[in-house]
């Protein structure tokens, strides 16, 4: 089975242009990250584009884990094991007013994935698009802070003040 993926992932990279680092400038990448689990609608960008903007500044071969990296940076929130990252393009609809979205990948944090190390250049990305990213924060496995079963127990109970 490894050795399949190997053979998949060298085709794939065959078709993509060599990009050096070093000597190419970087594009603008204009991230749209929704903390809510589900993508920004393609409406949501038709007036004006939606308030949660992220720009990052990198090249067509940056991998969608690497992405992920620099959103987890920005929203420490998100760096919780288990948390996932749909990512979509979205373009200007060619043929009508709006935009278009297509999902081209996922990513999850602590978990290796298929699409880890595919690029923005394999996922057909133009420059110019925008990127939306639904974000899924993995809920603790710990007790939370704001738990109802740890109000009984918070410094401000008294077990002296108990009638039992």
């Amino acid at each position: 089975m490894g050795l399949e993926s190997k053979v998949a992932e060298e085709v794939q990279k065959e078709n993509e242009i060599q990009i050096d680092r070093e000597k190419t400038c970087p594009l603008l990448l204009r991230v749209f990250c929704n903390t809510t689990g589900r993508h920004n609608r393609p409406n949501d960008y038709v007036r004006q584009v939606p308030s949660n903007e992220l720009q990052i500044h990198t090249w067509l071969d940056a991998t969608l884990k690497e992405i992920t990296r620099l959103i987890t940076d920005v929203y420490p929130n998100t760096k919780t094991k288990g948390t996932s990252f749909s990512f979509a393009v979205v373009w200007p609809n060619q043929r009508g007013a709006g935009f278009r979205m297509k999902e081209i990948g996922s990513t999850t944090i602590g978990t290796k994935g298929p699409d880890d190390n595919a690029t923005l250049q394999s996922k057909k990305f133009v420059i110019g698009d925008y990127l939306d990213v639904a974000v899924d924060i993995a809920r603790s496995h710990g007790r939370d802070t704001h738990d109802r079963r740890d109000r009984a127990y918070s410094s401000s109970y008294d077990r002296r003040a108990r009638p039992y």
